[in-house]
C-alpha cells in the first residue's frame, strides 16, 4: 500500500482501477434501473432475514461521507418482539394525536393516495427495526467531541441505507413519528444522541400493493448549465 504524508498525516494511494466508459454507463443505467424498482412497503411478511446481511447494510450506510469524517450517526438494531411492541406502542400514540390534531388537512389530504394512517403494524411484523440516531457531539474519555453539518451526514447515510436494504433484495419505509423522543427513552440511548429516522426492514408480503405513484421525469429534476 502506497502512503505518503500530507500536512502531517499519512495519507494512503487510492485504488482506483480505470473503467471502459461503456462499461461506466451500463453500471449506471443498472443501477439506475435497479433503484427504480425501489418502493415504501407497509405491509411486510415475518420471514427472518440473517443477521449477517442487517450488519453489511448497516456496515454500508458507515461508508457515507460524514462532516471533517465525525461520523455522527448511531444505528440501533431490534430483533426483541417486546421492544418492538413498545415502540410501536409509543409511535401509534403520537401518531393518533399528529392525525388528530397537529396535522392540517391538507398534508393529510396529501397523504390520502398513500393509504397511511396512525395505525403502524409493521413496526411489529419486520423482522428488524433500524433506529437511526444522529450525535450532536461525540464524546471521548468523558470529553466532547465537536461534530459538523450533522443533520447532513446523517442524512447521507440514511440514503445509503436504504439503497443497501434496496440492493438486498429487502424492503422498508422511512418512518418518522413527531415527536420520536420516545426513541431515546426506550433504547436508553445518551443525551447527545437524538432520534433521526426509523426503518422497519425485511422481505414484503407475497401479495403487496403499492400506490400507483410517478416519479418526476429527468426534465423535470435536472437543470443542465
Amino acid at each position: 500500500m502506497e502512503k505518503k504524508i500530507t500536512g502531517g498525516f499519512e495519507h494512503i494511494r487510492f485504488p482506483y482501477h480505470p473503467i471502459p466508459e461503456e462499461e461506466v454507463i451500463k453500471r449506471s443505467e443498472e443501477f439506475y434501473q435497479n433503484m427504480d424498482q425501489r418502493r415504501t412497503i407497509r405491509e411486510f411478511d415475518t420471514k427472518p432475514v440473517p443477521l449477517s446481511v442487517m450488519e453489511n447494510i448497516i456496515r454500508t450506510a458507515g461508508t457515507a461521507p460524514s462532516g471533517a469524517h465525525k461520523q455522527p450517526w448511531t444505528f440501533c438494531l431490534i430483533s426483541d418482539p417486546q421492544i418492538k411492541k413498545q415502540i410501536r406502542e409509543a409511535a401509534e400514540e403520537e401518531e393518533r394525536i399528529s392525525y388528530s390534531s397537529r396535522m392540517s388537512e391538507t398534508w393529510k389530504n396529501d397523504l390520502k393516495p398513500i393509504g397511511t394512517d396512525w395505525e403502524k403494524p409493521f413496526l411489529e411484523d419486520a423482522p428488524y427495526l433500524i433506529v437511526v440516531f444522529k450525535q450532536s457531539y461525540g464524546m471521548e474519555n468523558g470529553e466532547k467531541i465537536q461534530h459538523y453539518y450533522v443533520n447532513e451526514s446523517v442524512g447521507i447515510a440514511c440514503g445509503f441505507l436504504i439503497a443497501a436494504i434496496h440492493q438486498a433484495g429487502l424492503v422498508t419505509v422511512t418512518h418518522t413519528p413527531s415527536p420520536m423522543n420516545f426513541l431515546s427513552e426506550i433504547l436508553q440511548r445518551p443525551k447527545h444522541e437524538k432520534p433521526y429516522l426509523l426503518l422497519p426492514v425485511g422481505y414484503p408480503k407475497e401479495e403487496t400493493y403499492v400506490p400507483n405513484l410517478k416519479r418526476k421525469t429527468l426534465e423535470d429534476i435536472l437543470i443542465r448549465f
